[in-house]
């Protein structure tokens, strides 16, 4: 091992460690937030996915939109769909491909968890400057870039 080499990297190796440490906590909490609404954080990002796109989606391109594989995003819409939170529909531009659609029980569960969303946001938010939030966005939207531009 090369330690001047992972000294250079010492930065962004430590971001990414934060990113990992805060996607599990963001899980976490989200699913304490709207769990009474019959969500878990993956089934609200699901509906924010499709919400998002403001039509219909295939569950590949939800996937592809949340950086998630269409395994697990399948898994999830079918939870969902057996629940009444989603619906397929039949898609004119692939026979096999059906779109996912919120149904009223879905739309009702995703707006009551976003009435929650904002104060929680506003708490985590609170007292970091909103330049120092865009910096962040964009240094992790340049990271992202480069991941997907590496999945070829």
């Amino acid at each position: 091992m090369d330690l001047k080499r992972v000294a250079l990297n010492k930065e962004a190796n430590s971001l990414i460690v934060q990113v990992f440490r805060l996607n599990g906590l963001l899980l976490h909490t989200a699913d304490n937030l709207v769990s009474k609404f019959g969500l878990t954080g993956a089934r609200w990002q699901v509906l924010g996915a499709i919400a998002r796109a403001g039509q219909p989606e295939t569950i590949s391109s939800i996937a592809r939109n949340m950086g998630l594989t269409r395994q697990s995003v399948h898994r999830v819409v079918r939870e969902m769909e057996a629940e009444g939170m989603l619906a397929f529909s039949d898609n004119p531009l692939h026979k096999r491909a059906k779109l996912v659609m919120m149904t009223k029980k879905g739309e009702a569960a995703f707006l009551a968890a976003l009435e929650l969303q904002g104060p929680w946001v506003k708490a985590l938010s609170d007292g970091i400057s909103k330049q120092r939030l865009v910096d962040a966005n964009e240094v992790l939207q340049a990271i992202s870039k480069r991941l997907e531009d590496q999945k070829g």
